[in-house]
């Protein structure tokens, strides 16, 4: 025989949904036909920001990048002859030996000389650009998680070569009942029920702005631990831990289950049960909250309930 014991428990919303990234990064291809010629890493390859991933053609970029080169001398030397005309011409205008008009067009080939460098200054930075983007880099830290980067084929602007989980950090995407929004806030802890059933402890990260027409549930984000890596798409559940609040508990074994309603014996003075309905609540450590149906002073069959009728007389065990 047990008394019901008065405890302080933490209040926990059940919530159940998906592991899934925390961020995804789109690694793309920013050039346009050249063709693959090196993969470096796969599908669960762990990478560093700035790694590279893949290689593409480098042929016909360092062509196009060597003739802009000699773009750029050619430019240099036409500035160089357009600039010792137009000198020559400054230093003729005081004597009158050279016509205006004549001086004019000197002067205005040599600003059009300065514009053509600058032109084909800009052109050959086009073209170093464009031979950095033969080499794909990983963009942070990461797992990659898709790769649909294949040996030999040839790229356009835009085309994705891999996905990867930022900083492996995965989060738990948990839907919980509406009713519990107004009470959930950031940073509360999380227990989440892992895959392998070990548990693993969480923070709220943030609480989803809007709430499911469909079902009435909303979508709070837990952070996982930085050390704790599980595979994403899994369907997990756990609770969001609310606040501390009192509970009148028993063992487990003092519940008895009858048609699908939980009932406790409790012992009166005569040493004869009664079966008293109870309303249960949450469940901890073997023992179970009842909400309803008996108050701390009552007296309650601690085990055993299952072979008992009422006004049974018992005897206490010590």
């Amino acid at each position: 025989m047990v008394a019901p014991a008065r405890r302080d428990w933490p209040e926990s919303v059940p919530a159940s949904g998906w592991l899934k990234p925390w961020q995804e990064a789109v690694i793309a291809s920013e050039t346009s036909g050249l063709r693959v010629t090196d993969v470096l890493v796969d599908v669960g390859s762990v990478v560093i920001k700035g790694q590279t991933l893949v290689r593409l053609s480098q042929d016909s970029v360092l062509a196009d990048l060597r003739k802009q080169a000699a773009a750029v001398e050619t430019a240099k030397a036409n500035l160089a002859k357009a600039k010792a005309n137009a000198d020559r011409a400054r230093q003729l205008r005081p004597s009158g030996a050279i016509s205006d008009e004549k001086i004019a067009e000197r002067l205005t080939d040599e600003q059009m000389a300065v514009a053509s460098l600058e032109s084909q200054k800009a052109a050959l930075d086009s073209q170093k650009i464009k031979l950095a983007q033969t080499t794909v880099t990983a963009v942070d830290d990461g797992l990659i998680t898709s790769r649909t980067a294949d040996l030999g084929a040839v790229v356009s602007t835009g085309t994705e070569l891999f996905r990867l989980i930022r900083q492996q950090r995965v989060e738990w995407q948990a839907e919980v009942s509406a009713r519990y929004l107004a009470r959930i806030s950031e940073g509360l802890s999380v227990e989440v029920n892992g895959p392998d059933e070990r548990p693993i402890q969480g923070k709220v990260r943030l609480v989803g702005p809007s709430v499911s027409t469909e079902t009435g549930r909303a979508m709070v984000y837990v952070t996982l631990p930085a050390d704790v890596h599980p595979r994403v798409g899994l369907y997990v559940t756990g609770s969001i831990e609310l606040k501390t609040t009192s509970a009148l508990t028993v063992p487990e074994t003092a519940i008895v289950f009858r048609d699908g309603i939980s009932y406790v014996f409790t012992v009166g003075a005569d040493r004869r049960v009664q079966r008293v309905r109870a309303e249960t609540g949450r469940r901890k450590d073997g023992q179970v909250e009842i909400v309803s149906g008996i108050d701390q002073s009552s007296r309650i069959v601690a085990s055993g309930g299952a072979f008992l009728s009422d006004n049974n007389l018992v005897n206490i065990a010590e």
